[in-house]
């Protein structure tokens, strides 16, 4: 029997007589046209549980809480053996005072067949000991035969204390510390109806050398031995969201001999838990020819004791094991949280120690997550020294694809985003393209190309620079940061001198125009090592060494520095040879003889300084003897080469070539990277020599390379040619795209260098660029739809992204990224978040017509009836109307909403109705077809059609019933009216409104018997 608020009202008379003696609680009188009722004030009405089901009882009634509550404030919170039930299947008292205010006991109790449900939702169930998880005392209805032994065995399985059976009333009784779900599973009940059947004796027999083993051996396998609960110490599936009885009866059911290899396994590992009943197990377990197909039945499942992972001893497992009965007092959580650090992977990382088979399933292994997380288990990633790991310790461990936006703080900067990023792109944007149609389905996508010519190299290369000077005013960047961002100004430069032409209205000699770019380089070449001499120079120990400091000073060409240096010092002669450094090969010819001469006449070398004779040796072009064991860098090794030993009109072809013998023979420093020059990296990064070049070097071999052999691009264009950070392609990826547009080369194998920076793009959430990257990645004819994918994943996985901004949205829609996908993607978003409405809408504007018929009909069209929004049913049913022939079950779906408004307007004799129904005959017949529809579009939508659904088929059906029993049906038979009636009784109607046409059809039959017997 229902209880609600209603059944009070014959109480508030009373009670408003003696109101003056319950001054804290207030009843007020309410008149309406003569009828008087009564309100209960809103601060008792928030108090009292509800209770709606009309098969639920409880004890106290809420009629004499109410009145309790009135007489003794608070009482609802401290309610005595607080009962529940249902009749027919039982009742749970609760132990003491229990605290029912604001209690939904509708959502919270449930009683099933032969079982009790409390709190079926484990997220909302309170700690033990509060709410309704506490101690107390079930009592179940069974329906089937039963013995007191197997209701004791079972209790004592979930963790229940049996107390009592009475065969003849079938009431089992049974007290509980906490709830979950306790009671009979399927295939106890269907063991219990075959033992019932089967001969006693026998049975008995047949169990005696199990029961040692805490078992009747007719609910358990070969191994069949009671597990004790307390060895099952963890409840993660309910902390995961799921129910923890149904996963371990899956996990039985489908994979019954590992379960007995665990049960035996944890058997050994637990041997000194003395079993139940004071019985020992036997020596081994009993073998049966033919063991029955049983479940398991589930062991009660003991709470999760969350614990901190930074607390935590190293190698500890994060579950605690209690024991059954003790009182549990932990909180509520939300599953595992890891800690997760933003750091690289080549750094720092979290270690968080679990049972890795435990926490992911058996289905666990190496994941990647958004934004650059890895969540794998043994080592960590980027380790320098590799040691062996645990298993089952998990690392969370996050890649850092934006350290090129931080600061010295590693705080991200918006200003660096847009200067590394934006600022870029959005040049890049403004060059010239050439696009390219790719079919892909029946979607075009226009593939971008960058195209200029060398005369405009110089000013795309000018305005990169402009961009990267910005960033080095930003304030606060890292000294590394600093001397990566003057690097890329270096190769920027480079590839203005190397690949640009140079507009000009003298006209000048073609064979001087190797010269002009000799000279260029030579000059860029000053300049890249101008702070590599001037830091040498500060580190000379002895000021007074002039010698030395003039040395360091050839080795970046600086002439007039080193003549006046000279020449301060009184050295004339030497300040002459220094201006001539470089030049002529006869000067060079002659300091080399006169070296030689004074080698072969015996001069004594101990009276000249060694640094002034090795300056001789430099300006005659012997620089291996100049340097001696002197270390300098490889592009002022190239420099001596090009100034002091190559003739002075030697083009840069032939220098590139000559520094590349002798780096093969071992005669020159290796060109390495800025990041390892410089020594901007840990001492643990391994360098291996002749495996990464600087990009300034791959840049002389593309130029120098006649053959145009482009094995080196791989090399070339990734991160470690240019910075230390092997995530970052922000800049590389804009110098491949200049060298490409001038035809220096053509590749369709450097995708690795595109996804990097779609990462670094999308781990940023700029999804619209991330695209436009992915339009300029070359076609494949092997992946001819590998731009398509990618656009298509990134539009799906960053939805919600994209999606939020309107100025992204409306760039990625003018790339012309087809808006299908759009819809698409967004569908799924929506679906994936339950709203129906946006789901439909572009599931529509998709064109996915068969989707978006089965949201309309399972999710949409219920809710737009019962709100009464017509015009919205009918605009979605008739925008997929034209594609009905597409769309399956469309007569049993959207076309039982348009039918029914056109059936409706005929019954209404409305002049704009689709249908024309003269007489009472054709609208049954109508009427009838409808009704059928209605009976099997519910049978093909079977449980997607929610009850909502259902209930708008009933209300259809009931309009349309009293419309037909309106029509006074002028001129027709009562036979014809009585099989109006048989339409109507056919219809999906309830059984209440069905009844409310009885008395006129009966009406109707009996005129029509007294007519039949009038005619005879």
């Amino acid at each position: 029997m229902g209880v609600d608020l209603d059944t009070l009202d014959s109480f508030c008379q009373s009670l408003v007589q003696s109101q003056s003696q319950f001054k804290k609680r207030k009843v007020t009188l309410e008149g309406d046209n003569g009828s008087s009722t009564y309100s209960v004030s809103c601060e008792v009405k928030t108090f009292l549980p509800t209770l709606q089901a009309s098969d639920y009882f409880m004890e106290p009634s809420l009629s004499e809480l109410f009145t309790r509550e009135l007489t003794d404030p608070s009482h609802c919170s401290r309610v005595q053996n607080f009962t529940v039930g249902r009749y027919g299947y039982g009742s749970v008292r609760f132990f003491g005072e229990t605290d029912v205010r604001w209690l939904d006991l509708d959502q919270i109790i449930k009683f099933n067949r032969h079982e009790i449900i409390v709190y079926e939702d484990e997220t909302t169930k309170p700690v033990v000991g509060k709410g309704l998880n506490k101690a107390a005392e079930v009592t179940l209805v069974l329906q089937i035969s039963s013995s007191v032994e197997k209701l004791m065995v079972t209790a004592e399985k979930q963790g229940a204390e049996f107390i009592s059976f009475d065969p003849n009333r079938k009431e089992w009784k049974f007290s509980v510390q906490h709830f979950s779900r306790f009671g009979l599973n399927d295939d106890e009940e269907d063991v219990m109806m075959d033992d019932a059947d089967a001969d006693v004796d026998a049975d008995a027999e047949a169990r005696e050398p199990v029961t040692m083993n805490d078992s009747d051996g007719s609910d358990f396998d070969e191994e069949g031995a009671l597990v004790d609960p307390r060895l099952l110490s963890h409840s993660l599936p309910s902390h995961l969201g799921l129910d923890p009885v149904r996963m371990k009866e899956m996990r039985m059911m489908m994979f019954p001999a590992e379960e007995e290899e665990d049960d035996e396994e944890l058997n050994e590992r637990f041997s000194h838990h003395k079993p139940p009943f004071g019985k020992e197990p036997l020596s081994k377990p009993v073998q049966r020819s033919s063991p029955p197909a049983i479940r398991k039945t589930p062991l009660a499942l003991l709470e999760y004791n969350p614990g901190s992972f930074t607390s935590s001893p190293n190698g500890s497992i994060l579950l605690s094991q209690q024991n059954k009965g003790l009182p549990l007092t932990t909180a509520k959580v939300q599953g595992f949280k890891m800690e997760l650090k933003e750091t690289p992977v080549t750094k720092s990382y979290s270690r968080n120690i679990v049972d890795a088979g435990l926490f992911m399933g058996r289905s666990f292994g190496i994941g990647w997550g958004p934004n650059g997380v890895l969540l794998h288990c043994g080592s960590t990633v980027g380790g320098g020294v590799q040691k062996r790991e645990l298993s089952s310790m998990i690392n969370l461990e996050k890649v850092a694809t934006d350290d090129v936006v931080r600061d010295e703080n590693n705080k991200v900067r918006e200003e660096l985003i847009d200067l590394c990023f934006d600022a870029p792109l959005n040049f890049h944007k403004e060059i010239s393209h050439e696009t390219n149609e790719v079919v892909v389905d029946s979607f075009k996508l226009k593939a971008r190309k960058l195209v200029f010519n060398r005369l405009e190299l110089s000013h795309v290369c000018r305005s990169y620079i402009d961009i990267i000077e910005k960033q080095l005013e930003v304030p606060g960047l890292s000294s590394s940061a600093r001397v990566v961002l003057m690097h890329q100004v270096f190769v920027w430069e480079l590839i203005k001198v190397l690949f640009s032409s140079k507009e000009s209205s003298v006209e000048v000699d073609e064979d001087a125009l190797p010269l002009i770019r000799r000279a260029e380089f030579s000059e860029w070449l000053q300049e890249s090592v101008c702070h590599r001499v001037q830091d040498d120079i500060s580190s000379l120990n002895d000021t007074n060494d002039d010698l030395q400091h003039l040395f360091l000073l050839l080795t970046g060409r600086q002439l007039d520095a080193a003549v006046e240096l000279s020449s301060s010092r009184g050295d004339v002669r030497l300040a002459c040879l220094l201006s001539q450094a470089g030049g002529s090969t006869v000067n060079r010819t002659d300091i080399d003889r006169q070296l030689k001469l004074w080698k072969t006449n015996g001069l004594d070398f101990n009276f000249i300084e060694k640094d002034r004779v090795r300056l001789f040796e430099l300006l005659a072009g012997n620089i291996d003897a100049a340097l001696g064991e002197m270390h300098i860098d490889w592009k002022r090794f190239l420099g001596l080469l090009m100034w002091y030993k190559l003739p002075p009109d030697t083009d840069l072809i032939t220098i590139f070539q000559t520094y590349h013998h002798l780096l093969e023979g071992g005669r020159a420093p290796f060109p390495v990277p800025v990041y390892i020059d410089e020594g901007l990296v840990d001492e643990g990064v391994i360098w291996n020599p002749g495996k990464r070049f600087d990009l300034a070097y791959y840049l002389m071999i593309l130029h120098g390379s006649e053959e145009r052999e482009y094995s080196i691009l791989k090399n070339m264009f990734s991160a470690f040619a240019s910075t230390h950070d092997p995530l970052d392609h922000h800049m590389i990826w804009h110098q491949r795209a200049v060298l490409e547009a001038v035809g220096t080369f053509s590749s369709d194998d450097l995708h690795v260098l595109d996804m990097g920076l779609v990462s670094q793009l999308l781990s940023l959430g700029h999804c619209h660029w991330a695209i436009y990257v992915v339009l300029h990645m070359p076609h494949r004819d092997d992946y001819p739809c590998l731009q398509a994918n990618v656009i298509r994943e990134i539009l799906f996985q960053y939805c919600e992204t994209w999606s939020a901004q309107e100025n992204q949205r409306q760039f990625i829609e003018d790339l012309g990224i087809p808006s299908a996908w759009l819809h698409e993607a967004l569908a799924i978003y929506h679906a994936y978040y339950g709203n129906s409405f946006k789901t439909l809408e572009h599931y529509l504007g998709c064109a996915f017509w068969q989707k978006a018929h089965s949201t309309f009909i399972t999710s949409v069209a219920h809710s737009l009836f019962l709100s009464g929004k017509q015009s919205e049913i009918l605009k979605f049913a008739t925008s997929m109307e034209d594609h009905k022939s597409e769309i399956e079950n469309w007569d049993m779906g959207a076309g039982i909403y348009l039918t029914f408004y056109a059936l409706r307007d005929s019954l209404k004799e409305n002049d704009d109705s689709m249908m024309e129904l003269v007489s009472l005959a054709d609208k049954n017949d109508a009427c009838k077809k409808f009704f059928s529809r209605l009976k099997g579009s519910m049978a093909i939508w079977d449980s997607r059609l929610p009850i909502d659904a259902r209930m708008v088929y009933a209300k259809m059906a009931e309009e349309i019933s009293d419309l037909l029993v309106a029509d006074s049906g002028e001129g027709s038979t009562t036979e014809v009216k009585l099989e109006c009636f048989n339409s109507i009784f056919d219809s999906p109607m309830p059984e209440d409104l069905l009844s409310c046409h009885l008395q006129s059809a009966i009406s109707h039959f009996t005129l029509h018997l007294t007519e039949t017997a009038s005619l005879t």
